[in-house]
């Protein structure tokens, strides 16, 4: 049954790709018509989804504005007992990207006496790895509660090199530090906040001061993650156009997300109760989407009684950039694929709500229904949107060719993607107004430059959206060698 469910994304993928191809062959009319009320469906849905963007972007800049450590002071219970473990681990990123991060948790108004920084650095990576770590650890030793760095063994059993099995590695050393510390100054599991972030994570002065406030504040904080909205801006500036777009349409998605908190799963840096990651065991070790999988395993391990809380505040992280342009196109590919390999969550999820009756029936369809669209509509819908969309005309014979709907079908198809553009239009100005402070040589022609990049939008769609996405599915349909690893995704500064 596992293998079925692996094989499930892929094969409906293909198969919608292949039945378009045979039907603008075979039924032209049928598949013009399917073409004409997907486009409509796309339309609508992004227009929906376009409001979402609005309110999140509304709610986002109204917290930033608040002062959470004023409103922590009113609330009734005493948040001073809350103490954030965060866990930062690498690869390979240079001292300068560890160092940027590190100083903006020191910033952070809330306490840094509250605060655990763990440096978890791989084995495999080398003394380069090391040094960075002792660096960190030198500099900023007094600066926090406690300084750990961790080392994960390279080649231990059942795991995969990966930031799953260096997380777990690390959060089981904290623990152990956790524990160990002496009477007065033990600290519960419950009161803790444990937070993973990538090691080009920059957290904003307020993000704690909210991450607290929301966890004293939610219905069932043991029972919560809590997720915000990643800005790729760090070195946005260093991007090419296309990077850029990348960059900012991956927030713009997750922007969206937050306004539906019944979809949202955890991405990248996030943070949830520490007691809970020690009940279930930790991140799994043998596998690359952890951060996505980290839901799903409190998800089954607690009977469907696990939800993220949007915290609608950013973190800001590196957008994908290299010294050299076609370096930096693959690398995003490459990151993008391996951010659409979360679809091996499919199999691992709906496996674990066949084993476990107590999950509600509810719950089960819910996830299983969004889940499937989620992936289907990322492998295929800018291929039918952009590409196949205009076939029937092409391979549809003569007869369909004089037709009046094959007349019709490129003028709706074209007067869809007009209506489209003003969504376009609409992502471009967020996007000027989510910049972070212009460098020196930033000039207002720049401006211009910004906002009629996102021309190449349907580009990046195809290239970085639905075939890495479609890739990574079919990977997971062959299996066996064809299965992705971890890929890390290298910094530059």
């Amino acid at each position: 049954m596992y293998r079925i469910l692996e094989i499930f994304p892929g094969l409906i993928a293909w198969l919608t790709i292949i039945l378009i191809i045979l039907g603008s062959w075979l039924a032209p009319a049928a598949a013009a018509i399917f073409i004409i009320a997907f486009d409509i469906y796309w339309l609508l849905k992004t227009m929906y989804l376009s409001l979402h963007l609005r309110a999140t972007f509304k709610k986002m800049r109204e917290n930033m504005a608040v002062d959470w450590i004023k409103k922590l002071n009113k609330l009734q219970k005493e948040w001073r007992d809350i103490r954030h473990l965060i866990i930062l681990p690498m690869y390979k990123e240079p001292y300068a990207v560890v160092k940027e991060s590190v100083e903006a948790i020191a910033a952070s108004r809330y306490p840094n006496d509250k605060i655990i920084l763990v440096i978890a650095i791989e084995e495999r990576a080398g003394n380069e790895a090391k040094n960075t770590a002792r660096r960190i650890e030198t500099d900023f030793k007094n600066t926090f509660l406690a300084v750990l760095v961790t080392m994960h063994p390279q080649d231990l059993p059942n795991e995969i090199p990966g930031k799953g099995s260096n997380e777990s590695w690390a959060a089981k050393r904290a623990q152990e530090f956790i524990d160990a510390l002496p009477s007065g100054k033990n600290i519960p599991h419950e009161n803790i906040i444990v937070s993973v972030f990538d090691a080009d994570t920059q957290v904003p002065s307020g993000y704690l001061g909210i991450l607290t406030y929301s966890f004293l504040t939610a219905s069932h904080p043991q029972r919560s993650s809590f997720q915000p909205i990643p800005l790729f801006t760090n070195n946005i500036f260093q991007a090419p156009a296309l990077g850029r777009i990348i960059s900012f349409s991956s927030t713009f998605w997750h922007m969206m997300q937050q306004s539906r908190p019944e979809q949202l799963t955890t991405f990248s840096s996030h943070s949830m109760p520490f007691k809970a990651l020690v009940e279930i065991g930790f991140w799994r070790r043998d596998i690359v989407s952890e951060d996505s999988q980290i839901f799903w395993q409190c998800f089954l391990h607690y009977d469907g009684d696990w939800r993220v809380i949007p915290l609608f505040y950013p973190v800001t992280m590196d957008a994908n950039v290299t010294p050299t342009f076609w370096k930096t196109m693959k690398n995003i590919y490459l990151q993008q694929r391996r951010w659409a390999w979360g679809v091996e969550n499919i199999p691992y999820a709906f496996s674990g709500f066949l084993k476990n009756p107590r999950i509600p029936p509810a719950a089960k369809r819910f996830w299983t229904i969004k889940k499937i669209e989620a992936f289907w509509s990322w492998s295929t819908n800018a291929i039918l949107i952009f590409v196949l969309g205009w076939l029937p005309g092409f391979i549809g014979g003569s007869a369909f060719g004089t037709s009046m709907l094959s007349y019709n079908l490129p003028r709706i198809t074209r007067l869809i993607m007009l209506l489209a553009m003003l969504g376009i239009v609409s992502s471009a100005v967020l996007s000027i107004l989510l910049l972070p402070p212009k460098p020196a040589w930033f000039r207002p022609r720049h401006y211009l430059l910004y906002f009629f990049q996102w021309i190449l939008m349907p580009f990046t769609f195809i290239i970085f959206g639905s075939i890495p996405a479609l890739e990574a599915q079919t990977r997971l349909l062959l299996g066996g060698k064809w299965r992705l690893g971890f890929w890390a995704t290298p910094k530059y500064r």
